[in-house]
């Protein structure tokens, strides 16, 4: 190995004030391009959460390697395992429940930990681990969440949400399903017809077969006297 790599790597390992810019520019970088992605999902953590919960977790991981050394006490790493535990608190203000009962923010709130992990990394001076952990990263979520949503279009499972008119509808969209030899595995009524300012609103979960597809069942469904919307979940 030449001489010149070595002495790189000795500054880099070492914490001086080098390898401190390093790390923590490295970390604002790693962070900024996984929440580039979400930024293009237009997730509301986006490129400079995900930057700031990286670099603060490699300053995080910096602060307690300092304290080691200049006071020769403590454990470095107990002040890394207060972020693993702190970033849930982010993490859960991401994951919300919208109206129709769909849990969104999952993806975003893994990431952000993730990336903290990233920081801690970075922090720690284990660049490969870092680096390499933030390639698969961005590759999960750019690459494997369309393989996901090409695997699920395939499922014979699906969730619809319909707003429709009164009961009426409800037990012909309920023939509509027999007819067609769909099995409904759950049905929750959100609101009933006992209101006359809103349409009552249900939430089915079917098992499909190969004669039917979620795409030729919406229109009929849509068809069907009393039916006001219907989409899928």
């Amino acid at each position: 190995m030449p001489e010149w790599i070595i002495q790189i790597n000795d500054i880099l390992t070492r914490l001086n004030l080098i390898s401190t810019a390093f790390r923590i520019l490295l970390a604002m970088v790693c962070g900024g391009v996984i929440g580039l992605e979400r930024e293009k999902a237009n997730q509301a953590a986006g490129m400079r959460t995900y930057m700031l919960v990286c670099m603060g977790a490699s300053v995080v991981m910096l602060t307690g390697q300092y304290m080691y050394e200049t006071f020769q006490a403590g454990d470095p790493a107990r002040l890394g395992a207060q972020v693993v535990a702190g970033i849930g608190f982010i993490g859960a203000g991401a994951i919300i429940v919208t109206r129709r009962r769909r849990v969104k923010g999952l993806t975003t709130a893994a990431g952000l930990w993730a990336a903290a992990i990233v920081g801690l990394c970075l922090g720690g001076g284990f660049y490969e681990g870092g680096i390499f952990a933030t390639a698969l990263i961005l590759a999960a979520e750019m690459f494997l969440s369309k393989l996901e949503y090409r695997m699920l279009d395939n499922a014979p499972e699906v969730n619809l949400y319909m707003e429709y008119s009164n009961k009426t509808c409800l037990d012909n969209v309920l023939r509509l399903f027999r007819d067609l030899n769909l099995k409904v595995l759950n049905m929750e009524i959100t609101r009933s017809t006992e209101t006359e300012t809103h349409n009552a609103c249900a939430l089915f979960t079917l098992r499909l077969n190969k004669r039917c597809r979620v795409e030729q069942l919406i229109p009929k469904m849509n068809a069907t006297e009393g039916v006001v919307s219907v989409e899928e979940l």
